[in-house]
């Protein structure tokens, strides 16, 4: 009787699927290819934007750490020098001068962090990088044709927003707009 038990879970275990190479290859070649691409090929401006957003919050995400990272980095590099207080470096105290050096490396990383989160963004979201890189250029040959002479101008009166950059909806687009043909009626119409 064991027997016949020990026979019937082999059975049962033949019967159950395996995942040998020709279930993985089979289903690796019936899955469809180009779900991510049908999905990125449909990018509305609306969608644009709430990406562009996400991209600017991974900038900003990555800045901090990187502006810690830096300061960490440099305290900890010229607080381990040795110093003598007697000899000036370029006319400055030497607790001064690493100090500002250590500053230095700080806003070092605060410029490299909008860098390397843009980087990782892009590595993240690698499917539809090349959609988002055309709607990127046609936006900003929007920017560029809709935009205020910079030459219009003065020190009072700067253009608004003259890249766009605070630019995140349809709605802040429209807006943008407007203003760039406010501040164009203002500067090329005399005053009244």
């Amino acid at each position: 009787m064991q027997n016949f038990g020990w026979i019937s879970l082999r059975q049962t275990c033949r019967d159950i699927p395996r995942f040998g190479k020709t279930h993985v290859r089979s289903t690796i070649f019936l899955r469809p290819k180009s779900t991510k691409v049908e999905v990125t090929k449909n990018l509305n401006w609306v969608e644009y934007f709430a990406i562009r957003r996400r991209r600017r919050q991974w900038q900003t995400a990555f800045t901090i750490p990187c502006a810690m990272v830096g300061f960490f980095g440099g305290s900890f590099y010229f607080g381990s020098l040795s110093t003598d207080p007697t000899k000036p470096i370029m006319g400055i105290d030497p607790m001064m001068f690493y100090g500002g050096c250590t500053l230095l490396c700080m806003g070092a990383g605060y410029v490299v962090g909008p860098s390397l989160g843009s980087s990782v963004w892009r590595l993240v979201n690698r499917n539809s990088v090349a959609q988002i890189d055309t709607l990127d250029r046609e936006f900003y040959k929007h920017v560029a044709r809709n935009r205020v002479d910079a030459s219009l101008q003065s020190a009072t009166s700067p253009v608004p927003d003259y890249y766009g950059e605070k630019i995140g909806s349809l709605r802040e687009y429209k807006q943008w707009l407007r203003d760039q043909a406010k501040y164009k009626r203002k500067a090329l119409l005399p005053e009244e």
